[in-house]
């Protein structure tokens, strides 16, 4: 287990990345562990209008939120309202830059929209023999706040498919995004699971297949 202190006895500096983090680390990197947060869930629920759609066509990117604060959105639009973990990857910064690294996932993030997300500290979770254990202590993990402008909430995942797969930005397709957030979570370890993600795919995959869609 990753310990809350490093070997200087001054707490190192780990954040879990649960979007495009997972296949994209952030710099000066010294250890990488996939695990799991329990009590959250994590959705295409925050607009993007700077990367993967445009401000008359936002695109949809991954947030993580509070599994109880999911439920005023889950009831009538999500098939799955009773998921509450996620994996993702917890980066071990080297400490020397740490604050380089912090600065960095501001900019990376997008700092005039940071008023949406809680910074919490949280422990990661993984499998051993079939058992739960914690994996790292006190990692950083951005949360989104449901009230931030770019939070759209829970759309019919149909819909939500399809906007995905017509959506483009400055830093590409919507689509192409998605297909690396779900090979990335498929590849953490052989626990690692989204049904969110599960589902979006099959419905992605096949307007693919029908470019008449």
């Amino acid at each position: 287990m990753v310990s809350a202190l490093g070997i200087s006895g001054e707490k190192p500096y780990i954040v879990f990345g649960y979007g495009s983090l997972i296949w994209k680390p952030p710099p000066y990197t010294v250890r990488q562990v996939p695990g799991f947060l329990k009590g959250y869930v994590r959705r295409f629920a925050q607009s993007s209008w700077d990367h993967r759609g445009t401000p008359e066509n936002p695109g949809r990117v991954v947030t993580l939120i509070h599994s109880d604060d999911w439920q005023q959105f889950s009831s009538v639009n999500d098939p799955f309202p009773k998921d509450d973990i996620v994996w993702g990857v917890a980066y071990t910064i080297d400490p020397a830059y740490a604050e380089e690294v912090k600065a960095y996932l501001g900019a990376f993030t997008n700092e005039k929209r940071l008023a949406g997300y809680t910074e919490e500290t949280i422990d990661v979770w993984g499998v051993d023999n079939g058992k739960e254990e914690i994996v790292v202590q006190g990692a950083t993990v951005y949360v989104g706040r449901v009230g931030n402008v770019d939070f759209v909430g829970s759309e019919p995942i149909d819909q939500l498919a399809r906007h995905i797969w017509l959506s483009e930005g400055p830093s590409g397709k919507n689509k192409d995004y998605f297909y690396s957030l779900a090979q990335s979570v498929r590849e953490l370890a052989p626990e690692s699971k989204d049904s969110h993600l599960l589902a979006l795919e099959a419905r992605i995959r096949a307007l693919d297949g029908d470019l008449s869609a």
